[in-house]
């Protein structure tokens, strides 16, 4: 509602607008507190017993940044743009942690035997005109429980 509000003061005034619009954002933390998202990835890293069955659409924070950077900077931007680097399952976020930091304790499983809720996938094309490339999701998360590390959220 927000953003339709936005768009037709936009056009009533005559300002040029552009949408940017993030899935979660992950990455290195600038506030001392936690966000949505990397309280999602604290509570896997420290000990929770099940994963969720559910989806994890995700943007690195750099990416959100630079895309309003370019937004501002390049004159023939316009409309909205949506940015999400991917959609994964839990699983493969849990398997990504699982890789870059074998020493934690991890879920095993999910916390229903539903099969799995399915991912999506949401086109990139429109940000990449911004020259967005979108950090993968495993950096991400590196950079996520690194933050989450260094704000002393978790001490390993």
């Amino acid at each position: 509602m927000a953003e339709d509000a936005a768009w037709k003061f936009s056009k009533e005034k005559g300002v040029d607008m552009v949408a940017i619009n993030p899935g979660m954002v992950i990455g290195p933390l600038l506030q001392p507190t936690l966000n949505t998202r990397a309280a999602a990835v604290l509570s896997l890293i420290k000990g929770v017993q099940t994963f969720p069955n559910a989806t994890f659409g995700s943007v690195n924070v750099k990416d959100v940044a630079n895309a309003h950077i370019q937004a501002f900077e390049i004159p023939s931007a316009s409309g909205r743009y949506c940015l999400l680097e991917r959609v994964a399952h839990y699983a493969e976020v849990v398997k990504f942690l699982h890789q870059l930091y074998r020493s934690f304790q991890l879920p095993k499983k999910c916390a229903n035997d539903k099969p799995y809720v399915p991912t999506y996938q949401v086109s990139k094309e429109k940000a990449r005109s911004l020259g967005i490339g979108f950090i993968p999701l495993d950096l991400s998360l590196k950079e996520t429980v690194e933050s989450l590390k260094e704000k002393g959220f978790v001490d390993f």
